[in-house]
């Protein structure tokens, strides 16, 4: 008897490997899937735009990090003495406008430098729910807390997000060829939009993305809103607010997306690293003893056995710290 439809999510045609470049972009859910990538010593870099929901702000982001064309001069906006733009998460801030445009300049360049160099786009579209700002009628990815009357919120049409999209990607494949772009939907739902059109808006997406894998060949998806919402489909899976995955969902997310999308070294690497990572967390129960002493340099000769290509430092200076 089965309590469960358990989705095993096909292997993707090419496989991440150990040395490979990876950037996510995307909604709250591509910073819990990037921190799981990092611990496990990937070289990635991790939603450098902040969170970012809707398609149309994430391709306009993008494309300027890849033109190196500067946002839009309108769309700054001042509040409680502090600068903002439209365009960007609310972590890009600063006292002055000219300080917000140079920080946000800074961080498009790092952001196209990064695409251009990178194996893997791993992007993560949230809702394409949007809010459209009405004295200059652009689609904006942050209100910055500001009147609600200043915007109009919509459900946007399936084809101007499937045109924006299929832009991007080949802008992307323009300025680097050898990228390869993973899709997920977020599995977080956006019950302030209400659950009906938070349904309809995933559907669109889920669209979107179908249609995109059969007009590119770099283009993959990766089944995490299904693996949440299919297979786990329990709000024990959930946070205490019963919209956001727990841990133990992002954990089981991430080893489908590990079987899915990694070579078999770097799975055997990754269980390696595992082992490894609980041993740095344990403490002694009796202090700094001869018997945890010796643990410690186990340890870190398993940590001196692993390919040199991985950068340990860090983990090397915290255990002859506790020696």
């Amino acid at each position: 008897m089965q309590f469960r439809t358990e989705l095993t999510p096909e292997r993707l045609p090419v496989q991440l490997t150990m040395t490979d470049r990876i950037v996510t972009i995307g909604s709250c859910f591509a910073d819990v899937m990037g921190g799981r990538l990092i611990d496990h010593k990937l070289t990635v870099l991790n939603n450098p735009l902040g969170t970012l929901f809707n398609p149309l702000s994430i391709s306009k982001l993008l494309t300027l990090a890849l033109t190196g064309n500067v946002p839009d001069e309108n769309l700054y906006v001042q509040r409680d003495g502090l600068w903002f733009h439209y365009d960007f998460h609310s972590s890009f801030w600063s006292t002055s406008k000219e300080a917000l445009a140079e920080l946000i300049q800074v961080r498009l360049r790092a952001v196209g430098e990064a695409l251009r160099q990178a194996n893997w786009l791993l992007l993560t579209l949230g809702s394409a729910v949007v809010y459209e700002h009405r004295e200059s009628g652009q689609v904006v990815a942050n209100c910055h807390k500001m009147p609600g009357t200043l915007f109009d919120r919509q459900l946007h049409p399936i084809d101007p997000i499937r045109n924006e999209l299929t832009q991007l990607i080949r802008l992307l494949t323009e300025h680097n060829p050898q990228l390869s772009l993973i899709l997920t939907v977020s599995p977080v739902r956006h019950i302030r939009d209400g659950l009906t059109l938070n349904s309809a808006s995933k559907a669109l997406l889920r669209i979107i993305c179908t249609e995109l894998l059969g007009m590119f060949p770099t283009v993959h998806y990766f089944p995490a809103y299904e693996l949440v919402l299919d297979d786990l489909r329990d709000y024990r899976f959930y946070e205490a607010d019963l919209i956001h995955p727990n841990a133990q969902a992002h954990d089981y997310v991430f080893a489908k997306f590990a079987e899915s999308a990694f070579t078999p070294d770097l799975c055997a690497f990754i269980k390696q690293w595992e082992h490894i990572r609980r041993g740095l967390s344990h403490r002694p129960l009796h202090g700094t003893t001869d018997a945890h002493r010796h643990f410690l340099r186990k340890l870190l000769q398993q940590i001196d056995a692993l390919p040199a290509a991985i950068d340990t430092s860090a983990e090397r200076a915290a255990i002859l710290n506790r020696l």
